[in-house]
C-alpha cells in the first residue's frame, strides 16, 4: 500500500504577502505540516488551517536555525506518516533555494512531489519601476550569487561583469566592496547601480548611485537586499525617479 503522504515545494515570493501565487495559497491551505523559511512572510500562514503543524526552520546567511540535513528529515519523517507537508520558501523554490536538493531527497523515499513556483526576488527591481532589460541599452540580465559555499565572491561575477548585461546580484552586501573592485579592474566604475534593501515590503527602499560612490552609500542599509548593476539602471533612473511602490496595509 502506497504512502498518502506528499511534499508540495511553494515559492512564497519576494516578502509581500499578496504576492503569492493563488496555487501556492491553495497549497498553505491544504497542509498539514508547513516548514517555513525567515524570509517567508509570516502573513501567509493566515491561509492554513488552524489544526496544521507550523514549524520554523529559519535558513538565513549567518542565522541558520536548521541545517539542510535537519530541514530534509523533517520533510520525510512528516510524509512518511501520510502527511501533506508544504516547504515554504521565500522567492521561488529553484533559485538560490535548495530545492532541487529538498525534493530529490523526498523522492528517494518514493514521497510524492510538486512544486508551485513563486515570483522570485530577481523581478524586484521591476517593483519599484527599475528595468532589468531597456532596447538599445543591453540585451540580457544576469542572476549571480555573490557569495559561494565557501564564502568567496562568485567566479561568474568576473564574466558577468565583463559583459554589456545588467547583472543582479544576490547576498552580496557583504561583497560589495570586492563588487565595485572588479568592475573597476574594467574600468567600469562609472556604470549605475541600485541596492534594493527589503524590497516589496513597507520597509523596502532604493539607495541609488554609481560603482563609485555606492560604498559610501550603502552604509546601515538592512538585509536582505539585491544589488543591480548595469547601463539600464542607469537609462531608467536618469530620466525618471524611481517608483517606491505603496506599502501594503
Amino acid at each position: 500500500m502506497s504512502n498518502s503522504g506528499r511534499l508540495t515545494l511553494v515559492g512564497a515570493g519576494p516578502g509581500d504577502p499578496e504576492l503569492i501565487t493563488i496555487k501556492g495559497a491553495k497549497a498553505i491551505a491544504s497542509a498539514e505540516v508547513i516548514l517555513y523559511d525567515a524570509l517567508v512572510n509570516k502573513e501567509l500562514l493566515k491561509y492554513a488551517v488552524t489544526s496544521s503543524q507550523k514549524i520554523y526552520v529559519g535558513k538565513r546567511s549567518g542565522k541558520h536555525s536548521s541545517t539542510q540535513d535537519e530541514i530534509n528529515q523533517l520533510i520525510v519523517d512528516h510524509a512518511l506518516q501520510g502527511k501533506h507537508v508544504v516547504r515554504l520558501k521565500g522567492g521561488d523554490p529553484f533559485i538560490f533555494a535548495r530545492g532541487k536538493e529538498e525534493l530529490d531527497y523526498a523522492e528517494s523515499f518514493g514521497i510524492s512531489t510538486d512544486v508551485v513556483i513563486g515570483i522570485s526576488s530577481v523581478n524586484l527591481p521591476g517593483y519599484y519601476g527599475i528595468p532589468l532589460t531597456t532596447r538599445g541599452v543591453n540585451e540580457s540580465f544576469w542572476v549571480v550569487t555573490a557569495t559561494t559555499r565557501n564564502g568567496e565572491l562568485s567566479k561568474d561575477a568576473v564574466l558577468a561583469a565583463q559583459s554589456s548585461a545588467t547583472v543582479v546580484f544576490f547576498m552580496g552586501l557583504k561583497k560589495l566592496k570586492e563588487i565595485v573592485a572588479l568592475y573597476s579592474a574594467f574600468n567600469k566604475e562609472h556604470l549605475p547601480v541600485a541596492i534594493i534593501s527589503q524590497g516589496s515590503l513597507p520597509t523596502g527602499s532604493v539607495v541609488e548611485g554609481t560603482l563609485e560612490t555606492i560604498v559610501e552609500k550603502s552604509h546601515d542599509i538592512p538585509a536582505p537586499a539585491l544589488i543591480v548593476v548595469g547601463e539600464s539602471v542607469g537609462e531608467y533612473l536618469n530620466n525618471h525617479q524611481p517608483v517606491h511602490a505603496q506599502a501594503r496595509s
